[in-house]
Parts: structure tokens; sequence; C-alpha cells
């Protein structure tokens, strides 16, 4: 009997069941460096997680894979995701932890040429990475051609060899996208900026309310006290730290 009660006590004070968490390779907002999740969003979640003395791991995974299980399972939050209404009716949005600029990028000495076709523009290609919300923006700006490649890597090399005349991107990405494939920041320019782009948290259905919560009440402190300007002028020191915090989409129970 005493054991039996000795371990209900264990299990009352045990913390609420983990969430599964995912990230993508998007830096230098999240990313891995020598096996081991980077960037500013991972080091803003993990001071996030050390309020709520939570250790579950974060995992880097495909873009797809990490969008596929933040609509179809419980239990799982994947970052950074982008705002927009059809996310909101899909998930529990918590931010935001970012804010991006999505621009339309041509290589080096094109954007004039193709800016001056106006509206004919909108019939030249595109490239953006499978399921992001730059190929959304892209679609919605009116392009009539949008090729999708599985990283933004892939998108950036088949612009440079011409696959395509333009590639919609998150603005504070592009010259680590190609760093990694081992182009100069200088090799494409900005045509046009397609929006403003809030980034957030975002937990799927039957996540509880009381797990978002946690998380909430935690991510207000980092906010607080200053430890989310702290990292996020760390990372990205030529942007301004957004002060509020919403939690906006799907209402948990």
């Amino acid at each position: 009997m005493k054991a039996i009660l000795a371990l209900l006590l264990l299990l009352a004070a045990w913390p609420a069941r983990a969430i599964t968490i995912y990230t993508e390779d998007w830096p230098p907002i999240t990313y891995l460096h020598n096996g081991v999740p980077d960037g500013m969003a991972v080091e803003v979640v993990r001071e996030i997680q050390s309020r709520m003395h939570d250790n579950s791991a974060i995992e880097v995974v495909p873009w797809a894979r990490g969008y596929k299980e933040v609509t179809t399972a419980p239990n799982v939050m994947l970052f950074t995701v982008g705002r927009n209404d059809a996310r909101e009716k899909q998930m529990t949005l918590l931010g935001p932890i970012a804010i991006s600029q999505t621009v339309l990028l041509a290589r080096k000495g094109e954007a004039a040429a193709l800016l001056a076709l106006g509206s004919g523009i909108y019939q030249r290609p595109v490239g953006a990475y499978r399921g992001s919300i730059f190929a959304d923006a892209a679609s919605a700006a009116g392009f009539v051609e949008v090729d999708l490649a599985p990283t933004p890597q892939v998108t950036a090399q088949k612009l440079l060899v011409g696959r395509y005349d333009m590639w919609s991107e998150g603005g504070f990405v592009v010259a680590s996208v190609l760093k990694d494939i081992h182009q100069p920041p200088d090799s494409v320019e900005v045509v046009k900026v397609l929006e403003s782009l809030e980034l957030y948290l975002a937990f799927s259905r039957g996540t509880s309310a009381a797990e978002i919560r946690r998380w909430h009440d935690a991510f207000a402190a980092v906010k607080k006290d200053g430890a989310f300007k702290r990292i996020y002028n760390k990372w990205l020191p030529r942007d301004t730290a957004p002060p509020e915090l919403r939690q906006i989409g799907v209402t948990p129970h």
C-alpha cells in the first residue's frame, strides 16, 4: 500500500505529458548545427522550456513532415509557422516569435527588367519551397506558375541555374540559404516585397488548453523580462523584436 501511495504521489508531481516539438532547417531562425538544433527561434523555445522545467526534445525535420504532423496529430508543436487565415482555422498560434518580410528575388541584375514587364511579370515562373507560406504568397499575389522545391536551398539553386525567374522567400533567411549553397549574398536581388509575415509557435488540435497555457505564460515571462529581446537582437541585430504576445486560431479544450 505504501508503495502504491508513493507511486501515486510521484505521478501527481510529474509534469503534464510533453508535446512533440518539430522545427525545420531554415537558418538563422531554425537549423541543425553539428547535429544539434540551433537558431534564434530554437533559443527562444529553449528559454520558454526552461521556465516550464520542460526538457522535451526539439526535432529538426523537413517542413512537409512537420506541417503534416501539426495538422493531423494531437500534442504537436511546430515552429516557426507563418500566420494566415487558413492556418488560424487549423491550429492554435502563439506569438509572434518573429516578423519577416516575404520577398521576391531575382538573379543579380535582372530585377529591373522583370519590373519593366508590368503586369506581364505575373506570367514569369516563380520558385518556393513546398508547403511554405512563401509559395502561398506568390500564388496570392497573382503569379500563375509557382514551382515547388523540397527546401529553400534547392529553390535558390534552381533560381540561379535559370529554372525560373524569381524566388519567393522570407527576407531574413536569404543570406544564410545562399551561404549553405556556397553562393555570395549579392548573387540575388529583391524584385519586390510581397507581404509582412508574422511567425508563430503552432499547436495542433487536440493539444490541451492547460498545456498551451503553460507555454503562453512562460513565453509571456520571457518577453516581459527582456530575455526574448536579448536573444532576438543576438541573432537579428537589424530587426526589431516584436514585444506583444497573442494567442489566436483554434480555441483549445
